[in-house]
C-alpha cells in the first residue's frame, strides 16, 4: 500500500486544516503519507487516476479501534459482564460515535473528496467521517504503532467511554470505590489532581488514595475523566488481589509489596 501523497493534495487542502488536525489529534507523524491517505475518499480517487483512497487504512483503523477499545474497558470494568462489554463497545464503536469525534477534530475540512460528493455536503455526511475516522486511526497505527495508536484513541474517546460506562447499566467507578472504601477500610478515597499542556489540548491525572495510600491512578481529557479512570484502577487492583473485609489489623494492601515477597 502506497502511503505517498500525490502532487494534487496541495490543490485540495489547506495545510492549515491538516495541520490543526494533526495537531488535535497529538501524533507527530514521522512522515504525512499516511494521514494524508487516511483523508482520501474513494471519489477523490474516481477523479484522480493513480491516486490511492482510505479503505485499506479504514479496513485497519476499524481492528485496531475494536482491539483498544476492547482491551481498554475489559481491563477498567472488572466487575462488567460480558453483555454490558460488548454494549458498551458497540456504543463506542459505532457510527455516530465516530462521526462525532471526527466533526470536533474538524475531518471534514481536511477531506479529499471528488467535486460531485463535495458538492452534496459530503464532508457532513457521518458515514464518510466515520469511515474516515477510522483510517486516521489506522494510519496512527501504521506510523507509530499500537502504542500511538492507543494513546490517540484513549484521548479521543475517553470521555465517551466514560460517559458510557457510568449510564444505565454501566460503572461509576468514583461510586462504587467510595461503597468499597468504607465497608473495608472505614476511610473516604482522596483525589489528587495535576494536569498539563496547553489549553487546547490539555491532559489531566488523577490519583485516588484511601487510608494514607495510593491505590490507583489515571488520566484523561477532563478532571471526571481522571477520577474515575484513577477509581477504576483502584477498583481493578483490588479485584486481583482481594481484600478482606476490615479487622482490626486490616491496611490498604501493598501490591508491589506483595508481588516481590512472592
Amino acid at each position: 500500500m502506497s502511503t505517498t501523497s500525490s502532487p494534487s493534495w496541495a490543490d485540495s487542502l489547506s495545510s492549515d486544516a491538516l495541520a490543526a488536525l494533526i495537531d488535535r489529534l497529538g501524533h507527530p507523524f514521522s512522515e504525512p503519507g499516511p494521514i494524508q491517505l487516511a483523508l482520501t475518499h474513494r471519489s477523490w480517487c474516481a477523479e484522480h487516476a493513480g491516486d490511492s483512497s482510505n479503505e485499506r487504512l479504514e479496513f485497519l483503523g476499524d481492528a485496531v479501534l475494536g482491539l483498544i477499545v476492547t482491551d481498554h474497558i475489559f481491563t477498567t470494568h472488572p466487575e462488567m459482564p460480558e453483555g454490558s462489554l460488548a454494549k458498551l463497545r458497540a456504543a463506542i464503536v459505532c457510527e455516530p460515535s465516530l462521526a462525532s469525534v471526527a466533526a470536533e477534530l474538524g475531518v471534514g475540512s481536511a477531506l479529499r473528496l471528488g467535486k460531485g460528493e463535495a458538492a452534496s455536503g459530503g464532508r457532513e455526511k457521518a458515514s464518510i467521517l466515520s469511515d474516515a475516522m477510522e483510517a486516521i486511526i489506522g494510519a496512527v497505527f501504521v506510523d507509530g504503532g499500537i502504542d500511538s495508536a492507543r494513546d490517540v484513541v484513549l484521548d479521543l474517546f475517553g470521555d465517551r467511554i466514560a460517559h458510557e460506562a457510568t449510564g444505565p447499566g454501566g460503572a461509576d467507578f468514583k461510586s462504587k470505590l467510595q461503597e468499597l472504601a468504607a465497608r473495608r477500610f472505614e476511610s473516604a478515597p482522596v483525589y489528587e489532581l495535576g494536569d498539563e499542556g496547553p489549553d487546547h489540548h490539555k491532559r489531566f491525572f488523577a490519583r485516588v488514595i484511601i487510608a494514607g495510600e495510593v491505590v490507583g491512578e489515571g488520566e484523561g481529557r477532563s478532571k471526571k475523566v481522571a477520577e474515575q479512570a484513577a477509581a477504576g484502577a483502584a477498583l481493578a487492583r483490588f479485584a486481583s488481589v482481594p481484600v478482606p473485609e476490615r479487622g482490626d489489623n486490616d491496611v490498604v494492601p501493598n501490591h508491589e509489596s506483595e508481588q516481590g515477597n512472592a
